[in-house]
């Protein structure tokens, strides 16, 4: 659940004239596409503009094989952002996004029946920031879901980090999965200097499971292993073929790591699985421009492992 943006993407500097590529993104977007991919029956919560661009969009979502059964429709103006990426993928964003019709997303939209059936919710600190009302809507989706996820998302320009980290640490109790990212949201949210410290003090604030992101070194995890205790373990991330924008790497991660968990997978394979899905979509441009089908993902992640074991021989 969350708000759904129009891309306008770019490889060069903002200003007149430049080519551009036109694209549907958003977290919730990019997260619900990857979840699908890697083979969960997915839908998505959002609201859309009552109009042709709305149709346009809710075309597309159902393109990246997500139902439209839960898409909302109302007048208003459909947020919009801007990035511009540069030839390592690094990304510069602008928005446009401020009243958006994404934001009137309510806690009357969220219905208790369908979120109570599925096998996980995931939504972001995004969802939160852009409306009071947005915000009343997580909540309530946290306090019916069986496996409630989270990506905290700290967004500066949205919210504060008092707000975020009091957020957080509302949210945590509830939570089935968080997924912060080091450095900048454990430092930021949780005043934590190493992955590992930031996963024990959401497992202390009553966080299920944590996976604690750390870009291109891995991932920490802090899960429940079969047995029913909790471990620490750590994840390697997975070299990308190609990096061409990073814009729904961690999206990508967060919605193949709860799809696989979802369907039966423990938390280490699924992180696994979601490290390999987002060093494939850095490969394309745009939040959704490239989302891997599952066989792909597990023959990068295997081609991966099958890599680490030669040069360990």
């Amino acid at each position: 659940m969350g708000e759904i943006l129009v891309e306008v993407a770019t490889d060069v500097a903002f200003g007149h004239g430049v080519p551009a590529q036109l694209g549907i993104s958003g977290d919730a977007l990019n997260v619900a596409a990857a979840a699908a991919a890697a083979g969960a029956r997915t839908g998505l919560l959002a609201v859309l503009t009552d109009d042709d661009l709305g149709q346009a969009i809710a075309a597309r979502i159902r393109e990246l094989g997500i139902s439209d059964e839960l898409l909302k429709f109302r007048t208003g103006q459909q947020g919009v952002y801007l990035v511009h990426s540069d030839p390592e993928g690094q990304r510069e964003f602008s928005y446009a996004r401020k009243g958006s019709v994404g934001s009137t997303l309510s806690p009357e939209d969220v219905n208790p029946a369908v979120f109570s059936a599925a096998r996980a919710v995931i939504t972001g600190g995004i969802a939160c920031a852009i409306s009071a009302t947005s915000r009343a809507a997580v909540l309530k989706a946290s306090a019916v879901s069986r496996r409630f996820v989270f990506d905290p998302n700290f967004r500066p320009r949205l919210t504060s980090v008092e707000e975020a980290a009091a957020l957080l640490a509302e949210l945590a109790p509830r939570t089935f999965l968080v997924t912060p990212s080091f450095p900048g949201e454990t430092s930021a949210l949780l005043d934590c200097t190493t992955p590992r410290e930031a996963a024990a003090k959401l497992r202390s604030l009553g966080a299920a499971n944590v996976a604690v992101t750390c870009g291109a070194e891995g991932i920490q995890l802090d899960g429940k292993l079969l047995a029913g205790d909790h471990e620490f373990f750590w994840v390697d991330a997975i070299p990308a073929p190609s990096v061409v924008d990073q814009t729904g790497a961690g999206d990508a991660f967060v919605g193949t790591l709860t799809a696989r968990m979802a369907l039966g997978d423990s938390l280490a394979a699924a992180a696994r699985y979601g490290a390999a899905a987002a060093s494939l979509v850095v490969g394309g441009k745009g939040g959704t421009g490239l989302i891997p089908t599952f066989e792909q993902t597990s023959a990068h992640a295997l081609r991966a492992t099958e890599g680490e074991l030669s040069s360990h021989a």
